[in-house]
C-alpha cells in the first residue's frame, strides 16, 4: 500500500515538473546544418576556384569548424550557367552554398533567358579577389616580355591560340582587351577549368593564357611557363620580374571574385551561420598562408556590403561585355 502511494507522489510530481518545465520558454539554439553541405563550384576542375574550395574545404575539416562535411561539386557547364540554375533551383535550402568567380556577373548577362538575377541569392562571404597574368611557354626563348608578345602574336595573326575559360568570360574578357589595346588577332579558345588551360599551355597546344597563378603554379616552379606581366594595380611578390600592364602603359587592372554565395531565400539563421563560419576560416592562418601562396588579394566582405560589391562588379562587366559587342 505503501509503495503504490510513493510510487502515485512521484508520478504526480514528475508531472507536475514537466508541466512547469513546458510552461518556462526555452532559449532557441544557434542554426547548425543537420546534413551535409553541398559546396557548389562554379568551375571545372583543376581551376583557381575548385583548389580554393577543395583548400577551404579541408580546413573546416582540420580544425572542426562544422557539425558536418562540406562537399565539392564542380558544375562548369556553360561558363557556369549550370550551377547558376541549380543554385536558382534550390530556393530556401539551407544547405546548399556556392563558390562563384566573374561569371557570376557575365552569364546571367550575356544569356537572360536563365532567368538568374544575382541579386535573389544570399550573400555569404567574399574570401578573396584573385589575380591574372599573361603567361607563355617557356620554350619560347623569343618571347620575354610584353613587346615581344604582340611582336609574335602579330605575326600569327589569328593562328595564335590564346586558352581559356568559358565563352565571353573572365580570360575572353582580356583576351579582347590584349587583342584591342595591342591590334592583334587572336584565337580565343576556351576550356571547361583552369586547370585544363594550364595544361595546354604547358604542353605547347596553346600560345598564351591569362591564368590565374595558383592555376599556373606548379608548371611555373617546374620551368615549363613564364608569366611575362599582370592585371594588377602593383606587381605581384611572387612574380617580381613581371611588370603590371599600368607600368607598360596600358591602365587596366582586373581581379576575380572568389566568393561563397548562397541559395535564395536561405533562412537568416543560415546565412548568418555561414557568415561566421567563413570569416573564421578567412581569419584562419592557413587561409591566411594561402591567400599569400597564391598571390590572392582582397579583404573579407559580407552581407551588405558584399551585396553592394555584387551590383557595382555587375556594372562595370555589362560595360565591359557591351564595349566587346556580346550585349546590347
Amino acid at each position: 500500500m505503501f509503495k503504490t502511494q510513493h510510487t502515485f507522489r512521484k508520478a504526480v510530481f514528475a508531472l507536475g515538473v514537466s508541466a512547469i518545465l513546458a510552461s518556462v520558454p526555452v532559449l532557441g539554439h544557434a542554426w547548425e546544418p543537420q546534413k551535409p553541405v553541398e559546396f557548389v563550384v562554379m568551375a571545372g576542375k583543376g581551376g583557381g576556384a575548385d583548389k580554393a574550395v577543395r583548400f577551404i574545404q579541408s580546413i573546416i575539416a582540420s580544425e572542426n569548424m562544422a557539425p558536418v562535411p562540406f562537399t565539392p561539386v564542380n558544375k562548369p557547364g556553360g561558363s557556369g550557367a549550370e550551377a547558376l540554375v541549380y543554385l536558382k533551383g534550390k530556393q530556401g535550402d539551407n544547405h546548399t552554398i556556392m563558390f562563384t568567380l566573374n561569371s557570376f556577373y557575365t552569364t546571367p548577362l550575356r544569356q537572360p533567358g536563365l532567368g538568374v538575377d544575382i541579386e535573389k541569392f544570399t550573400p555569404i562571404a567574399r574570401m578573396a579577389e584573385d589575380t591574372f597574368l599573361l603567361w607563355v611557354n617557356s620554350d619560347r626563348k623569343d618571347i620575354n616580355n610584353v613587346e615581344d608578345f604582340v611582336k609574335a602574336a602579330k605575326a600569327k595573326g589569328s593562328d595564335w591560340i590564346m586558352a581559356g575559360t568559358g565563352k565571353n568570360s573572365e580570360d575572353n574578357l582580356l583576351t579582347d582587351f590584349l587583342n584591342t589595346a595591342y591590334g592583334l588577332k587572336m584565337k580565343y579558345v576556351p576550356y571547361k577549368g583552369g586547370g585544363k588551360v594550364a595544361k595546354e599551355l604547358a604542353g605547347n597546344n596553346a600560345d598564351s593564357t591569362v591564368n590565374n597563378p595558383s592555376e599556373q603554379l606548379g608548371f611555373y616552379e617546374a620551368g615549363n611557363t613564364k608569366p611575362l606581366a599582370s592585371f594588377t594595380d602593383q606587381r605581384l611578390p611572387m612574380f617580381p620580374d613581371a611588370p603590371t600592364f599600368k607600368e607598360l602603359g596600358k591602365d587596366y587592372v582586373y581581379y576575380m571574385q572568389r566568393t561563397v554565395v548562397g541559395a535564395p531565400g536561405m533562412s537568416k539563421e543560415a546565412a548568418q551561420y555561414y557568415q561566421d563560419l567563413f570569416t573564421r576560416v578567412y581569419n584562419s592562418d592557413k587561409w591566411q598562408k594561402y591567400l599569400k601562396d597564391k598571390s590572392l588579394q582582397g579583404e573579407l566582405l559580407s552581407g551588405d556590403a558584399l551585396m553592394s560589391y555584387w551590383k557595382k562588379e555587375r556594372d562595370v562587366h555589362r560595360t565591359m561585355l557591351k564595349n566587346m559587342g556580346v550585349i546590347k
